[in-house]
């Protein structure tokens, strides 16, 4: 993502101070970035354009645990504006879908996202503040897919017993999957010291209660 491309080249802390102290600089890094995602993308979709349905635009991580990286209005200000060139331009020369990866607490920027063109959202962070699974679905679930949120692998599925891991796929189906528009995954990668048994209770959950219809 274009975000996340722009604060590795420069470092997280330079280009947060960027936006506020060096603007010029910031929107002009910007705005070339998003010119080279689009030539790379003129040249992907001449190659591959009939054989994709889902084009991944890069992580675009900007939220935290508690909340967002940065102020929402700042971000409608100067972010928005150049994924939305970039997404629309994918959009407009494919019949892809676009999805986006942005961990954390990222519930005040969705409809910004699915505005400027997103159409899945993944991680889907249940853990994170203000990302309750059925009020995500109750607000956003005719606009976006999400895929991910089906089990929370900061505490639940490393550190609870199976059942409560079966308990929380269960619940997360439950919210998330009635209508459609929802891939199961789990939240994030699956870590080296997660229990096999958590693994396979997660797998067991999915096979019991993500049968259509949701009951």
């Amino acid at each position: 993502g274009i975000f996340e491309a722009a604060y590795g080249l420069r470092g997280f802390e330079e280009f947060m101070q960027d936006l506020m102290v060096n603007r010029k600089f910031a929107e002009a890094l910007l705005d070339r970035l998003v010119e080279a995602n689009i030539e790379y993308a003129k040249r992907y979709l001449d190659a591959v354009n009939n054989y994709i349905q889902i084009i991944m635009v890069g992580g675009e991580d900007i939220g935290t645990q508690q909340g967002p990286v940065m102020d929402p209005d700042l971000y409608r200000e100067i972010i928005k504006p150049r994924q939305e060139r970039l997404w629309r331009f994918l959009k407009s020369n494919s019949d892809a879908f676009i999805f986006v990866h942005s961990c954390g607490s990222i519930y005040q920027f969705l409809s910004d996202f699915i505005d400027a063109g997103m159409d899945i959202i993944n991680p889907v962070q249940v853990s994170a503040a203000n990302m309750d699974s059925k009020k995500l679905k109750r607000e956003f679930g005719g606009k976006v897919t999400f895929w991910g949120g089906g089990c929370d692998t900061q505490k639940i599925l490393p550190y609870g017993a199976p059942g409560e891991v079966k308990q929380e796929v269960k619940r997360r189906i439950r919210d998330f999957a009635p209508g459609g528009g929802f891939v199961f995954a789990q939240v994030h990668n699956i870590q080296p010291d997660v229990p096999v048994e958590n693994i396979l209770a997660m797998y067991e959950a999915v096979r019991e209660y993500g049968k259509y219809p949701i009951v």
